[in-house]
């Protein structure tokens, strides 16, 4: 039997769009004489429709694109992703569900069991599971069609597994001859090799070929990056999909084929393919055309000017230099050899005269207290207010240019720096953005050296270092990624060897500046924990 499989990139929604494009894939399916094509998780809809799920007329449409789909298969057969009612009178109202469809009719529908409630996933709000595992005989080969997350019942997430039921050992024993599971797996740096260690440890568990097939594309603040694989029934990798692109590959399983070596790409690739991948959807999807960041000389709005002139272009990036009072001339000099190297067009505004204006009011509310931190925060919000501007007479979008670790402990400006649409950036701590700098750098150079070298300041006030008030960034990262991304205590931190000062105040600063990360553009997600839907903390506690 040739099994297909087709990942592409749908549109939460757009029910003609993604039925068009399967559609169109189905028919290269079948000229490469398949017998099954097998697209992801949700493919009908797109993934996550999230509330939408509430709206009765968004499932009627999605099941009647189901029809319209199922009217169009002859004998190659079409293993869809889509919602289903539950008939039932009990239990959610709706099924996370996978079809079979072949000669013109819907033959064979399974639910999905294992529905995910960590990180993003929140499909216990809308989905039942199934209690029904059948299996269906297409041309003489009991197949079977468990979802995304049916997959992952061995996985120990830290030191437990989430589940005690095993879909795929069901379907084992009521005879299952091949697996195909049709997925909705977002990006995170490293989880292309252990997706791929869990399909073929399946597989050879089971002594049955397994077919993965993984959404690819941007939908919102997640980023499909496909790589779909096969095992067989030995557990060997034979075959994958494309990283961050659409892609069709056929596996003949009446013929042997070559092992594949599974080996992750490394970091810096990955996370360029996301971020490009991700701003890319992510304009498409909201019709955007063009972008505009502030590019102040630093470090973190070079890089997100470079990951913008790859994603769409440089004609379709404009970049606004907003000198202050305390911009250095090298800053200016720096920003401009940036557009040069990334061949986008730029301008300078001076904020001084808006600045100065703005003094003179803050002296009337001052009260004999201190104003250098609202000065500070005034050039930024200044700043914040032209690139909305642009955005509002240009119809173009702001990308925001704050990373994980300012982020992470409030430095940043509500309303000023934060300002945009989109913060492409926002998921990589600065150790990343100096590493992804160099990478991109390899193929070209988009950022001068000036601009790596310098120390980072955002030139706020004279002589101003991010180091005056944060912990050197090698070792605030390593603090952060312990406490945000693995949840770890402050005294096992103090235990790995922080300076216990230092830790104290990171995890303050952290716990302090949830009302800011709550107003925060949304980002993309790129590492394991990043912070939007999949990380869900009060603002008002006490920690």
């Amino acid at each position: 039997m040739k099994i297909a499989i087709a990942q592409i990139n749908t549109m939460v929604g757009d029910f003609e769009g993604n039925k068009k494009k399967i559609l169109h894939f189905l028919e290269k399916a079948e000229d490469m004489d398949s017998d099954i094509v097998v697209f992801s998780e949700l493919t009908i809809c797109g993934y996550s429709p999230r509330d939408l799920l509430d709206k009765r007329v968004f499932i009627e449409e999605n099941l009647s694109a189901v029809n319209d789909i199922a009217v169009k298969t002859r004998s190659t057969a079409v293993a869809i992703g889509h919602v289903g009612f539950n008939q039932s009178k009990t239990g959610r109202a709706l099924f996370n569900q996978a079809s079979l469809l072949y000669e013109g009719k819907i033959r064979f529908s399974q639910a999905k069991t294992l529905l995910p409630e960590y990180d993003v996933f929140d499909e216990k709000r809308y989905f039942e599971p199934a209690t029904v595992h059948d299996v269906h005989n297409f041309k003489g080969l009991n197949v079977g069609l468990p979802l995304c997350e049916d997959l992952w019942s061995q996985h120990e997430f830290g030191d437990r597994k989430l589940y005690i039921q095993d879909p795929l050992a069901i379907l084992a024993q009521n005879g299952v001859q091949v697996l195909l599971n049709l997925s909705a797996s977002p990006f995170a740096i490293g989880k292309d090799l252990i997706r791929k260690q869990l399909v073929g440890n399946a597989a050879r568990k089971f002594s049955i070929p397994l077919f993965y097939s993984n959404m690819v594309g941007g939908n919102d603040e997640l980023v499909f990056d496909g790589r779909s694989s096969v095992a067989d029934n030995q557990g060997n990798i034979i075959a994958e999909g494309k990283a961050f692109q659409e892609d069709l590959f056929l596996v003949d399983l009446d013929k042997t084929s070559k092992a594949l070596k599974l080996e992750n790409m490394e970091d810096e690739e990955d996370v360029l393919g996301a971020l490009v991948l991700g701003l890319r959807d992510y304009m498409r999807k909201c019709s955007f055309k063009k972008v505009v960041v502030g590019l102040s000389g630093g470090i973190d709005s070079a890089l997100v000017v470079a990951i913008a002139s790859i994603a769409v272009g440089p004609e379709n990036v404009m970049a606004i230099t907003l000198s202050s009072p305390y911009t250095s001339k090298q800053s200016i000099e720096d920003a401009y050899k940036v557009a040069e190297n990334c061949k986008i067009s730029v301008q300078t505004i001076s904020i001084n005269d808006a600045f100065h204006a703005y003094q003179d009011v803050i002296q009337t509310i001052k009260e004999d207290k201190s104003a250098e931190l609202a000065l500070e925060n005034i050039q930024a919000r200044i700043r914040g207010n032209i690139l909305m501007a642009y955005s509002n007479i240009n119809g173009a979008l702001v990308l925001s240019t704050g990373n994980k670790s300012e982020l992470s402990v409030g430095y940043c400006t509500l309303y000023g720096d934060m300002a945009g649409g989109l913060a492409i950036i926002s998921d990589l701590p600065k150790t990343m953005v100096y590493r992804l700098s160099n990478y991109i750098n390899k193929k070209k150079k988009f950022i001068p050296d000036s601009v790596i070298n310098k120390a980072p300041t955002a030139e706020l006030k004279p002589n101003q270092t991010d180091q005056d008030v944060l912990p050197p960034y090698e070792i605030l990262d390593e603090i952060l990624k312990e406490y945000v991304e693995n949840h770890t205590s402050f005294e096992t931190i103090v235990a790995k060897g922080f300076d216990g000062s230092v830790v104290k105040d990171v995890l303050r600063r952290v716990n302090l500046n949830e009302y800011k990360r709550r107003q925060s553009p949304p980002g993309l997600k790129v590492t394991s924990k990043a912070f939007g839907s999949g990380r869900r903390f009060p603002i008002a506690w006490k920690g």
